[in-house]
């Protein structure tokens, strides 16, 4: 079973990000201008560590690649009768309107990359990625309309990445790598303590306290760590000095989070726990466990010219793992935090075509369909209000020297209308559609010596 950090007593979910649930494929320039179509076939430089290490066989001496995305998301939210637990409050619809306070999450996101490969004979290469293959960041107003959903999220991961590629044969070359992830999160949103209330101690006890719903908001916020350990494979087979066939595989890598949950209560409220010497809802250590789901790729390129290259692939990412959200509490009068998440496996589709009219210049252009796991509007939530896209990308490649060459990427993202209609573990309903879309701007160097 998948389980994932969690606060507070609202369970959370992942934030928006740029691929698929919260993976970042952001990983190469000169790949992204063709969409990513052949990114574990075409093994131009040395980015071909992280889609697929067996690519490092193509590579001529030491090359270094760094890359730098910048990616602006949009994730505007319209409301559309948003209520509060009906069991509890009457389906209290809760205030806003649009415009309101901030309900867009897009957050400025930076995403870099660096790579190394080194040749120690024509069959053997070693490598090195340090990369960000997941990460997560959204952000709204404290006092938006699914301030109970979510507020701040952000989820970072460091992969370092050493890898080998060794030549078989003249067709044939396999690859593989160890990886060691770094995790952290750190999420917060607000707490309607007016509806926990009345759940815990009844419409009595809460109205003589002055903790009334929407009227005694608090706030949780989570921040926790991991170190993990995973693998990648990979296979480059030639079927002719045309045609070459890619195939990698990243595992899951499995983190133990530990870290520490705090609470902002009402005076009110806290009164009342006092009084029944309750400890809920007090600062306490937290941990959690996240598996980082598996990553397939099978890739084609082919040269049809000696000016134009054709490329296609198919990605999967075993995203079904993801069945529940769960926090654990080191204080024992807070319960743990569940709740039902049901993603799907998702794939991505891309094609994408070069053409290098000389041995200076390199263009390339690619589209891509991106399916989302999330399976319905019900298990969508507010931290990743994402849904299926479609990718449009174009990119230029410019050597400056015999050494030295430049990639520069651009692509958009056209996001489907995207419903949410997600109640948290309180029972309050966020309901209303995103508007959602996403650029992303891209240079790499890379340096041959």
């Amino acid at each position: 079973m998948k389980k994932s950090l969690l606060f507070t007593a609202i369970a959370f979910a992942s934030s928006q990000s740029f691929a698929a649930g919260f993976q970042l494929i952001e990983q190469s320039v000169s790949a992204m201008g063709g969409a990513y179509a052949g990114s574990a076939s075409m093994a131009s430089d040395a980015t071909t560590v992280f889609f697929n290490p067996a690519g490092m066989s193509r590579l001529k001496g030491n090359q270094i690649s760094a890359g730098l995305h910048v990616i602006s998301p949009k994730a505007g939210f319209s409301n559309d009768g948003s209520y509060l637990n009906p069991v509890l409050t009457g389906s209290t619809v809760v205030p806003g309107s649009l415009p309101g306070p901030d309900d867009d999450g897009g957050t400025l996101g930076v995403v870099p990359n660096f790579y190394l490969v080194s040749e120690i004979n024509p069959d053997l290469h070693l490598g090195l990625g340090v990369n960000a293959p997941f990460g997560l960041a959204t952000e709204y107003d404290s006092d938006w309309i699914g301030r109970y959903h979510a507020i701040k999220s952000e989820v970072m991961t460091v992969d370092i990445n050493p890898s080998l590629s060794y030549r078989v044969n003249d067709r044939l070359s396999i690859g593989l790598g160890v990886s060691a992830q770094y995790l952290k999160a750190k999420l917060t949103n607000a707490v309607d303590f007016g509806t926990v209330c009345l759940g815990s101690f009844g419409a009595g006890a809460c109205g003589g306290a002055g903790v009334a719903p929407l009227a005694a908001d608090g706030k949780a916020e989570v921040d926790g760590d991991s170190w993990a350990f995973g693998y990648n494979l990979g296979l480059l087979y030639q079927f002719s000095e045309q045609t070459r066939l890619g195939f990698s595989y990243r595992s899951k890598i499995s983190h133990d989070l530990d870290g520490d949950a705090e609470f902002s209560v009402p005076a009110g409220f806290q009164g009342l726990l006092n009084f029944v010497s309750s400890s809920a809802f007090t600062d306490t250590g937290a941990s959690a466990e996240v598996d980082l789901p598996e990553l397939a790729i099978i890739s084609l390129f082919h040269q049809l010219t000696p000016k134009w290259s054709i490329m296609a692939e198919a990605a999967w990412t075993r995203w079904s793992r993801f069945e529940e959200l769960r926090i654990q509490f080191d204080n024992p009068a807070q319960a743990d935090s569940v709740q039902p998440e049901n993603w799907d496996d998702s794939w991505r589709f891309s094609l994408g075509v070069n053409y290098a009219p000389n041995a200076t210049w390199t263009y390339r252009a690619g589209v891509a369909y991106d399916q989302t796991p999330i399976p319905s509007a019900e298990d969508r939530t507010a931290r990743i209000p994402g849904n299926s896209r479609t990718w449009l990308a174009l990119g230029l490649g410019y050597n400056i020297s015999q050494n030295l060459s430049l990639d520069v990427g651009y692509a958009h993202l056209f996001v489907k209308n995207t419903e949410i209609d997600h109640a948290a573990s309180t029972g309050h309903v966020l309901l209303g559609d995103y508007d959602n879309s996403v650029d992303i701007f891209s240079a790499q160097l890379n340096w041959m010596f």
